[in-house]
């Protein structure tokens, strides 16, 4: 059985390597029509009834928003665990930041009732979901493995528990009326309304390729550089003139701001949110998708975003049984592809490495 499944996985890996050397072998402009009829095609994917990627019991649209989200959130978190190695698992208090900046500074309903536009809540909730990041990171970031993830993990607890015992983010009863972007349709009517989720899924969309090409920008300058020389091996990096800590401080304040950013976006799609909307599993479902998908690839993240998220609602007849099945492919993961579905060519290559000095050992 166990030399079946390798077996598969080899010849997965076989084919998901033609694949990369024949796409490397076209032409530019040919891989840029693919890209740009692929990202068409997202575009377009709302208005395209294709039967086999529909999801019957809930609207399509918004399930589209919400693998959007996570995708968003893995590139994020990608950047803290994938490129500098830090293991966040309060990933979730930096979201529930971000969506209660907007909610609390734009909604009417909320007692501080200051009813900022949306255009100015947005830039706010990064910069506050950043500066949590900072906050968080200056004194910690010092710990390094196992410890570094119980502190992350007791922030996300932390910030729920204000959301549940504070007045201003008014626990279980939340806050409603949150506002959406700006923009009306030719009759007047809102652009991004609570019914047509289109408009929503298309800015999600849009603010997830521009993060992506920042995120891919960044990681090949000298900051993501200096990220992945403190990932492999931090007391080397240090030695070699590397600032470890200001660069994991960068990693944790960039992945803070996308991670408030997400977290906007989706408390002004959903337009009321409450202290259940950000719980703990919540947030390890936001680790499980970039180990599942291949920490360290942003192709990778993403694939394993798109699955955390998507299968659970195009089957949600199986519902029921969504972390069971969650459980074992993670068991599964771990045991067959520790470097993740899609994973990074230098983490597979460390990993490699790894297994032939434990066998020589």
């Amino acid at each position: 059985m166990m030399d079946a499944l390798r077996a598969a996985d080899g010849r997965r890996l076989a084919a998901l390597a033609a694949m990369r050397e024949r796409w490397r072998a076209l032409p530019k402009p040919m891989r840029f029509a693919v890209v740009v009829a692929l990202v068409a095609l997202l575009y377009g994917l709302p208005n395209l009834n294709i039967p086999l990627i529909r999801t019957p019991d809930t609207d399509f649209t918004s399930v589209l928003f919400l693998v959007a989200i996570y995708v968003l959130v893995a590139v994020g978190l990608n950047v803290v665990i994938g490129l500098a190695g830090l293991l966040d698992l309060g990933y979730i208090g930096f979201y529930a930041v971000g969506a209660y900046t907007v909610a609390i500074f734009a909604s009417p309903s909320s007692v501080v009732a200051t009813k900022l536009p949306w255009l100015a809540c947005i830039p706010l909730a990064i910069g506050i979901a950043m500066l949590s990041g900072v906050i968080l990171g200056w004194p910690t970031l010092r710990l390094r493995g196992d410890y570094l993830a119980i502190v992350t993990l007791g922030f996300g607890e932390i910030v729920r528990l204000i959301a549940v015992n504070w007045d201003v983010p008014n626990g279980q009863r939340g806050i409603s009326g949150i506002p959406g972007p700006p923009g009306t349709w030719a009759d007047g009517s809102p652009l991004f309304g609570l019914i047509d989720v289109r408009p929503f899924y298309w800015l999600a969309l849009t603010v997830v390729i521009v993060c992506m090409l920042a995120v891919g920008r960044l990681e090949h300058s000298r900051v993501g550089r200096s990220w992945l020389a403190i990932r492999e091996d931090e007391d080397a990096a240090e030695v070699m003139g590397v600032n470890t800590f200001k660069f994991k401080l960068w990693a944790f304040a960039i992945g803070a701001a996308l991670g408030g950013l997400s977290g906007a976006l989706f408390a002004s799609k959903q337009a009321f949110i409450n202290s259940d909307s950000f719980d703990l599993l919540t947030s390890i479902l936001f680790v499980a998708a970039v180990v599942l998908g291949g920490s360290g690839n942003m192709a990778g993240v993403t694939v394993g975003a798109i699955l955390i998220s998507y299968l659970p609602e195009r089957f949600r007849g199986f519902a029921d049984y969504r972390l069971l099945v969650f459980g074992i492919a993670l068991v599964a993961i771990m045991v067959f592809r520790p470097q993740g579905l899609i994973p990074s060519r230098r983490r597979a290559v460390e990993l490699k490495d790894k297994r032939e000095e434990a066998v020589v050992v």
